[in-house]
């Protein structure tokens, strides 16, 4: 009896003692994480003050944009600007959009506030307040989700311009989204340049009397691969797709007086490729969302764009066709121009009856291909569409994949 009493005397000390050396591990553990989640936090600030510091000495390599216009050059830690105070906005707000807003993941402020480092003062609340306008962010908040030094600063006033909610919640945001998209999809950075398109006799709002722009431009530069692109929107809502509003980068010059990128070949200005800047492809290596083809066109032909306006007439229609289906169930062929289903901006259908009436199997012969298609135009949920019967009707002018 005694070795029994014994044996369990040791075995309760020895659980004792395994016990407090497992608590005491467990405790020493959590120290080890608060040390290193310290050590991280510290890496990650000066992390976030190198990159910075990077972003600044790029842009200034780069150069500053040259206004005509009398304008204040304002360097923050994420972002440059160049404030008009006539119009009590930036001419320019410049930034770098870079990869790391990949896995940013700080969100908005909303800390709206007057910028100290203009000399004869930026707009207020209150010259925004109940006007009817948003207050637009130039250099948009998203861009700097990996600092919290640019969030920050990008609700400066001097980084606000009055935007109607039709552009600055539609199409304004999705140009925002599509620069970020190509950065996180390329692995690049790219510098952006934007603002209002300041001339006189713009209407005016608030006490300070903040000019209301009737044009908004941005400009995206990939310096590594040498290639940019600018784009135009009308302060109303935009009715076209994104890349109908892109543009030269000399035709925003042209009309805000202003040489974007100083240090830059003049011939990156003169002219872009959209589809360069696109991040959607198919498996096969076709693009799958392309721009309409620019007009003019040659006479009686209209891109996609152009095509909702002809409801009930017979033309000719000019496109990319970037995606096709048929329908074995029904035996329908339906062609896309442009953009892929369901944001097509123009589709083609060739009935069962119809399809025999084709050399070629329309599926496959004309996907990548650029195509005329004439006939009469309807809608169908709010999008063009056009009925063929045979191949008569079908001109093919190029193939995107050359």
């Amino acid at each position: 009896m005694f070795k029994y009493v014994i044996v369990i005397t040791l075995m309760l000390v020895c659980s004792d003692v395994f016990g407090q050396n497992t608590a005491r591990q467990i405790e020493e553990n959590k120290q080890l994480l608060k040390a290193l989640e310290k050590q991280q936090a510290q890496i990650l600030a000066q992390q976030e003050i190198l990159l910075l510091q990077k972003v600044k000495d790029d842009l200034q390599a780069t150069g500053y944009p040259k206004s005509k216009s009398k304008c204040q050059i304002v360097e923050h830690e994420a972002l440059t600007l160049c404030y008009n105070e006539q119009h009590e906005q930036a001419a320019w707000v410049a930034h770098i959009v870079i990869p790391e807003v990949t896995t940013g993941n700080l969100s908005r402020t909303n800390d709206f506030r007057e910028d100290d480092k203009i000399k004869t003062g930026s707009a207020v609340k209150d010259d925004y307040w109940y006007t009817g306008y948003d207050r637009g962010h130039i250099a948009p908040s998203a861009d700097f989700r990996w600092t919290k030094t640019g969030i920050s600063e990008s609700y400066l006033y001097s980084n606000m311009s009055p935007q109607l909610a039709e552009l600055n919640r539609e199409r304004w945001a999705e140009l925002e989204g599509f620069v970020r998209n190509y950065v996180i999809s390329r692995g690049r950075q790219v510098h952006v340049v934007a603002g209002g398109v300041l001339t006189k006799g713009l209407p005016q709002i608030g006490d300070n009397q903040v000019s209301v722009p009737k044009l908004y431009y941005k400009i995206a530069l990939d310096e590594e691969k040498k290639q940019a692109i600018g784009f135009l929107l009308p302060n109303a809502e935009c009715a076209y797709p994104l890349e109908s509003y892109a543009v030269p980068i000399d035709s925003i010059e042209a009309i805000t007086g202003i040489d974007f990128f100083p240090n830059l070949d003049e011939k990156y200005e003169a002219r872009f490729n959209f589809n360069k800047w696109t991040t959607e492809t198919s498996k096969d290596g076709v693009i799958t969302d392309v721009a309409p083809l620019r007009p003019p066109l040659p006479d009686g032909k209209y891109n996609t764009v152009q095509a909702r306006l002809h409801e009930g007439k017979t033309i000719t229609v000019c496109g990319t066709v970037v995606a096709t289906k048929y329908s074995k169930k029904s035996g329908a062929t339906f062609l896309n121009l442009d953009k892929k289903f369901p944001n097509q901006l123009f589709s083609v259908s060739i009935w069962k009856d119809n399809r025999n009436n084709f050399s070629y199997a329309p599926d496959k012969a004309l996907k990548g291909k650029q195509i005329c298609v004439t006939g009469e135009i309807s809608m169908y949920q709010g999008k063009p569409t056009m009925n063929i019967k045979d191949d008569s009707q079908v001109e093919i002018i190029g193939d995107i994949r050359d």
